[in-house]
């Protein structure tokens, strides 16, 4: 019996753990450095308070009971992959490993050549920093209303910087969620404002040009304003100062605007791109790492035009399975096909009930129907993941 290391519980992560322990008869072990797996996808509207902690977390204990005997959970922070001795190095021990799969993800690009970045912005890429930013942010519009601070619209202004999927579903969960408590809230609910920034020429750059006009005027409706071609040079506590020396004053400030892979891979001596991704070989195995592959948002992963997959759930799952299937055949004595993949479709929500997607880059979908077909999508895979869990539970309390 062979032992197979994931380290990440990222979607690339537990898609491979299900796939193998599904497919073949090795011992398993994830390790990731939180209890849970975060429903990144779903942070939208989470942070706009639509959803709660326990819609956007999975209990990866529970989980991977749910998936069998053969996979344990280990709740490490990985510092080291010895390749020579096929190690796996965290804070406290080592794991050996025949096959090993580095599904860590990636985190935010707090950008050096923008000052204070890092320290007056709020992330998404941890549960951590969206807790934070929607715990201040309720804070705040109670103190406006309790104190009946409102004098002028844009009283309280919320700044995203990035206009690309994750800051253009945040905005416009959020501006549809204070339209939604316009009776309750009156006149306070118009004093809040909303501003989307990015340095492209466009919201959503690189997106299909369906969707770029689609979700442009959705935002306008929404009343959420849009800076593009704005290039940010600072960041202060309470104001931002564009690269033509004009200010945008603002409450809160939420950063969406870059990534880079997870801290780890830069103790690989391997290639990375500028982002710090692992370029891998054909078959998204880390070069100058035998039978240690990469998958999801720290890898740079093509189709099989050489195109650059977007960094998503759907991309991490495809690499995912794909070596999952890699390690089945290989160790049947088959020779694996090198990795090949597309884009199937993107959906993306536009605040309550409204939702845009296309599929296989020719079938547009908006409104109601968009919104079903994405959260049908996220549902499917929520259950997966509840159905585990409720049968872990149940190891667990057979054992208690």
């Amino acid at each position: 019996m062979k032992t197979i290391v994931i380290i990440g519980a990222g979607y690339g992560g537990l898609r491979a753990a299900e796939l193998l322990c599904k497919n073949t008869p090795h011992r398993i072990i994830l390790i990731d450095k939180n209890p849970y797996h975060y429903m990144q996808t779903e942070v939208y509207g989470y942070i706009a308070g639509r959803f709660d902690m326990s819609d956007i977390a999975v209990d990866l204990e529970s989980f991977t009971r749910g998936l069998g005997d053969q996979i344990t959970f280990v709740q490490e922070n990985v510092t080291q992959i010895d390749a020579a001795n096929k190690t796996i190095i965290t804070e406290t021990g080592s794991y050996h490993y025949d096959y090993a799969i580095l599904a860590v993800g990636a985190q935010t690009n707090f950008f050096t050549f923008i000052e204070g970045l890092k320290e007056h912005t709020h992330g998404i890429k941890d549960i951590q920093r969206a807790f934070a930013f929607r715990q201040a942010f309720e804070k705040r519009l109670a103190d406006k209303l309790q104190n009946k601070t409102f004098k002028r619209a844009g009283d309280l202004h919320i700044a995203i910087a990035g206009a690309g999927l994750s800051g253009v579903e945040i905005a416009a969960e959020m501006a549809h969620t204070l339209k939604r408590y316009e009776k309750i809230l009156a006149r306070c609910s118009r004093r809040l404002k909303i501003s989307l920034i990015d340095a492209a020429p466009t919201i959503l750059p690189g997106m299909h040009p369906y969707i770029i006009d689609k979700a442009r005027k959705r935002l306008h409706e929404l009343g959420i304003e849009l800076y593009t071609d704005a290039f940010i040079s600072q960041i202060g506590e309470r104001n931002i100062t564009f690269k033509d020396g004009t200010k945008l004053d603002f409450d809160f400030i939420i950063f969406t605007a870059g990534i880079k892979a997870a801290d780890l891979t830069a103790t690989l001596d391997t290639e990375k791109n500028r982002i710090g991704q692992i370029i891998p070989d054909a078959h998204l195995m880390v070069k100058n790492y035998p039978d240690l592959f990469t998958v999801g948002d720290c890898t740079e992963i093509k189709d099989n035009k050489g195109n650059i997959l977007p960094p998503t759930a759907q991309t991490a799952e495809k690499s995912a399975a794909y070596v999952a299937t890699y390690i089945e055949q290989k160790e049947r004595g088959k020779t694996p096909a090198p990795f090949s993949a597309k884009i199937d479709g993107v959906f993306i929500a536009l605040g309550g009930t409204y939702a845009l997607g296309i599929l296989y880059n020719t079938i547009k979908v908006e409104g109601y129907l968009a919104y079903l077909l994405k959260k049908a999508i996220t549902r499917f895979y929520r259950l997966g993941l509840e159905l585990k869990v409720n049968a872990g539970y149940k190891k667990r309390d057979l054992r208690i």
